[in-house]
């Protein structure tokens, strides 16, 4: 316990999936998070539910990544509720099964707008919050789409690519200015979570595919366990890397 104690992080996408597992692992090692989600009802019921076991130590923001105003907000604020900021986890994203030749142009820009961009928008803006705070670390979710080909994940495979070449640029930007701020991809492969629970249907697919064609699906505190590794000083000489969190599928 107690591992990222005294720390602040804001997590996009923290209602549900793979951003309330982190919120929820964050808040149990002693961070104060910023929950912030396009799904409002679901946020501040995590906070709440967070606030009972550790009193103070989360709130919830209303936030559309795409939004540059509104990352302005949700920095000013965390920074004015709890101090600091030290940890910034860019975890929103979506998926909209299409392929190549099937994807519209609206997917692609939506895909691209909330995760390229989303992301962007978010290193951007934390970084001076994140310096001013003592320095910390970017947290940027991508995926084992990144290194395999998955046609039907077109646009989602596009938008996560982008994120991992960010990644790298930041972790040296943030080297060479002095700053003491790392910045890392993670690579999940396929996690139990609503986000997948969603493709399957529009796939097709049920559950047995993950365990017959592959090693399975993966649990969110799987990744949740990884974001803590990599808020804590634990990882402190980790930085531009891409931890992928897949059980073997990328080397088979």
């Amino acid at each position: 316990m107690g591992r990222v104690e005294g720390k602040v992080a804001i997590v996009t996408g923290g209602a549900q999936g793979l951003g309330r597992a982190d919120c929820e692992a964050l808040a149990r090692e002693g961070a104060s998070v910023m929950i912030t989600d396009i799904k409002a009802t679901e946020g501040q019921a995590l906070a709440a539910e967070l606030n009972k076991k550790r009193a103070g130590c989360a709130a919830f923001m209303e936030h559309d990544v795409r939004d540059e105003a509104r990352w302005n907000a949700v920095i000013t604020a965390t920074v004015k509720q709890f101090g600091k900021l030290h940890v910034l986890v860019n975890n929103a994203g979506l998926v909209v099964p299409a392929t190549p030749e099937t994807t519209t142009l609206e997917q692609f820009r939506l895909h691209n707008a909330v995760m390229s961009e989303g992301t962007f928008l978010g290193c951007k803006h934390a970084i001076p919050a994140i310096n001013s705070s003592g320095g910390g670390s970017i947290i940027n979710m991508a995926s084992v789409a990144t290194h395999l080909g998955y046609p039907v994940f077109f646009a989602y495979s596009a938008a996560k690519g982008a994120v991992r070449g960010m990644t790298k640029s930041i972790a040296i930007w943030c080297q060479m200015q002095k700053y003491n701020i790392r910045c890392n991809s993670l690579h999940p492969g396929a996690t139990d979570t609503p986000m997948i629970e969603e493709a399957n249907r529009l796939l097709g697919l049920t559950r047995d595919f993950y365990t017959q064609s592959g090693p399975g699906l993966g649990k969110p505190e799987d990744v949740a366990n990884v974001v803590v590794f990599l808020a804590s000083d634990e990882s402190r000489y980790i930085n531009g890397a891409e931890l992928v969190l897949d059980n073997g599928l990328t080397i088979q």
